[in-house]
């Protein structure tokens, strides 16, 4: 299964109960209401997306650049059952990090159910074996702990603090370890 964007293709990915489709400007409703929930404002930040079509905006700027260079990025997770969007989750190369990193965000109604961890332990190992990425990393804010417990499971390990490029916020590192 692929997507279309801009005339090139791009691959989704599955597991027994999610698909992971590459962000559209079709989800520009979904990713408002994402960048607004209490915990992505909470651990992630404002991102200055305050309608549907900003959101859509922050796609196209945001979110496609990486994808069309890299052929990944962030990715919509997507509940087999019904359809329902839940979440993201992605692999970004982001300004100031070492390696490409590994990020998942969830609409609270759908966090405790192993949903981020199926969505993030699929890109993990599509990112290793599909992209050949050999340096996954994760960064979190260090009050987070529901994300460093996830990351601690996928087999990443805190490195280090650091702060990102534009931000004064010390932050946890995850590296992922043999």
């Amino acid at each position: 299964m692929s997507v279309i964007i801009d005339g090139k293709r791009y691959q989704t990915f599955e597991t027994s109960r999610l698909i992971l489709r590459p962000c559209e400007e079709k989800d520009s409703k979904f990713i408002y209401q994402l960048l607004n929930s209490e915990k992505w404002l909470q651990y992630i930040g404002d991102r200055g997306v305050y309608s549907e079509e900003e959101a859509r905006v922050y796609i196209c700027e945001k979110m496609y650049p990486q994808l069309k260079k890299e052929g990944y990025g962030n990715y919509v997770v997507i509940r087999k059952a019904d359809n329902v969007k839940m979440g993201t989750c992605g692999l970004f190369d982001r300004d100031g990090l070492e390696g490409i990193d590994i990020g998942f965000a969830f609409l609270p109604e759908f966090e405790g159910q192993g949903y981020a961890f199926e969505a993030a332990e699929k890109l993990k190992n599509v990112g290793i074996e599909e992209f050949k990425i050999n340096n996954i990393t994760a960064i979190t804010a260090k009050y987070n702990l529901r994300s460093q417990r996830l990351l601690e499971k996928l087999g990443l390990k805190f490195t280090k603090h650091v702060t990102l490029p534009n931000d004064d916020e010390e932050i946890m590192f995850y590296q992922l370890k043999d």
